[in-house]
């Protein structure tokens, strides 16, 4: 469970870091972030805050999964990747001009490709048995391709 703690913790920071510094570069190439129920555009600090919120429940959820799971690691990657897919909806459904859903999709997927791989790696099979976790991981994506 400390593996998963600590590349979690570090994932958090890495992704809390990256979404900002992607929403300064979005920012500073004209997109507006400005919501229409009030007009205000997101700050950028807010970026950051949310990023971090939602990594560290992504944190709870892979311990969670690594405590009663038999496969935690093929259950997250599932469950991580419904929950990306459903984040993107309310980006497209908030009425921003297409730049800043665009943007906000983006940022999205950025924050999820530096967490789900970083606790992914955290995870290993329930109990300390079979194999590491990333050769779950591969034959997993094996899987995948094959159907």
């Amino acid at each position: 469970m400390r593996r998963l703690v600590v590349s979690g913790v570090v994932a958090t920071l890495a992704a809390m870091a990256a979404t900002a510094l992607a929403a300064a570069l979005a920012r500073a190439a004209g997109v507006t972030f400005e919501m229409p129920a009030g007009g205000e555009p997101i700050p950028l600090p807010g970026f950051a805050v949310v990023t971090g919120f939602f990594s560290v429940v992504g944190l709870v959820i892979a311990g969670a999964l690594q405590r009663w799971s038999a496969r935690p690691v093929r259950r997250f990657l599932g469950t991580a990747t419904a929950l990306t897919a459903l984040s993107l909806v309310p980006p497209v459904l908030s009425g921003s001009d297409a730049a800043t859903v665009a943007a906000l999709i983006g940022l999205h997927l950025v924050a999820a490709a530096v967490m789900i791989p970083a606790l992914t790696r955290g995870l290993r099979p329930a109990h300390g048995g079979g194999a590491p976790a990333m050769a779950v991981v591969d034959a997993f994506c094996e899987d995948q391709a094959r159907t």
